[in-house]
């Protein structure tokens, strides 16, 4: 109440009845101003000028000097009007974030503790950028405990809360309600963004745990996707029918949200789900796909159709999924087909390291199938013409032939009682 009182009967600057001078300076004295100030204003708004006070006798002529840098020198000047503000007013005078910062650096300096309080509650209150949030957060650092609920907004969530936005947003990003004028569709987008962010291995780590009951809610949504995929093929036939490009763009919008899926299902390892899904639904997608009535057009339907086949075969080949020798052959036999035929047609469309990619992939599939099956892929591709001799086989060729030879001879040597060793290739 003493300062209240000091303050609506001093002002700042005012010379008539000022007692002591502050010299405000800077420290190569480029740059100096004086203020006219009271005395027990300022003992009373500040541990520096209480201090320095104490030591002197006041005279109308006492003068105490305060130095700082070129930059902080305005924030300085500004402490020094803040202390003739009533202790309930001093917030209102404060009107941004780089002034506020300043100024709450020169009153921790000379121990203004009202003037702090207030720039704290300021700096807590409004918001920054992130410029600003690196300079604030080295400053409350600086500040000690009393400026810890600055940093409220930036303090690291608890596991149980990122857990729930995680599971949250998997039930926004793998809903299937329509769009409302493409904007529940850009809100869709948005929160799978930032779920591939959460999951980003940085230096930081993953935000969320990969528990089973974030595997369980994404399976829920990876089959929900699914379904109305089956749904959309069901419905093509009739949406091209009335409007070509409308049915086409529709389409798209679920296989993206496939093929998304489809990346964040490798990223949280289940995987397997999503392959075990696209195996299912494999032959449903060629069969209205490669109808006549698409044979000219879905051009973008049918790349990205073989860009999500493409990754369902580098899980497979590459061992990072395991299925049965059966499910493979009839995996590699129901796409193979498709792969072949599409390549003239959509090589210009995709870019060439997912056909190398693929081709890889593929080879590596057929090696891992039981050698008969490998037999009838490799015959099939050698007998056929120019047209399908993507992808190239030769290396799964020469690998087949020389399994075929060292079994045949491991099967001889073990009749004549040979000790058969092992052979690594």
């Amino acid at each position: 109440m003493e300062q209240a009182t000091s303050s609506l009967t001093c002002k700042f600057r005012d010379q008539t009845t000022s007692d002591i001078v502050v010299h405000l300076k800077t420290k190569d004295n480029n740059k100096s101003q004086h203020f006219n100030c009271h005395s027990p204003i300022l003992a009373k708004a500040s541990k520096f000028f209480s201090d320095r006070l104490s030591q002197n006798q006041i005279e109308p002529s006492t003068c105490i000097e305060v130095e700082c840098t070129a930059l902080e020198f305005d924030h300085y000047a500004k402490l020094l009007n803040l202390l003739y503000i009533p202790e309930e007013s001093i917030l209102e005078e404060l009107n941004s974030v780089k002034s506020t910062i300043g100024v709450l650096k020169a009153a921790n300096s000379l121990g203004c503790e009202d003037v702090k309080e207030a720039c704290i509650k300021y700096l807590e209150a409004v918001p920054w950028d992130e410029k600003e949030e690196e300079e604030i957060v080295k400053l409350v650092e600086s500040l000690g405990p009393e400026a810890a609920p600055i940093l409220a907004r930036v303090q690291p969530v608890s596991q149980h809360a990122a857990q729930t936005v995680f599971i949250s947003a998997i039930r926004f990003a793998t809903s299937v309600a329509s769009p409302i004028a493409g904007f529940s569709d850009e809100l869709k987008t948005s929160a799978q963004e930032q779920l591939e962010y959460m999951l980003l291995e940085d230096g930081d780590g993953p935000l969320v745990v990969m528990d089973e009951k974030v595997k369980s809610e994404l399976r829920i949504g990876l089959k929900n996707l699914f379904e109305n995929f089956k749904s959309s093929l069901n419905l093509l036939s009739y949406d091209f029918e009335r409007k070509e490009e409308l049915a086409e763009e529709r389409l798209l919008i679920v296989l993206n949200d496939l093929d998304w899926v489809c990346g964040i299902s490798q990223k949280m390892e289940i995987m397997l789900d999503f392959v075990s899904n696209w195996a299912e639904i494999s032959c449903e997608i060629i069969n209205v796909i490669l109808s006549k009535q698409f044979s000219l057009g879905l051009w973008q339907v049918k790349s990205k159709i073989m860009e999500i086949t493409s990754r369902a075969l580098d899980a497979v080949g590459y061992g990072s999924v395991v299925i049965s020798a059966l499910a493979r052959v009839q995996f590699l036999k129901t796409w193979l087909p498709y792969v072949r035929k599409m390549k003239p047609l959509l090589e210009s469309t995709l870019e060439s390291e997912i056909w190398e990619n693929m081709e890889g992939a593929i080879v590596s599939f057929i090696l891992a199938l039981p050698s008969n099956d490998q037999a009838e892929i490799i015959l099939e591709w050698v007998n056929g013409s120019n047209r399908w001799r993507y992808p190239d086989l030769s290396e799964a060729f020469e690998v087949w032939c020389y399994r075929a030879k060292t079994a045949k001879r491991r099967l001889t040597t073990g009749l004549n009682g040979v000790e058969n060793h092992t052979i690594s290739f």
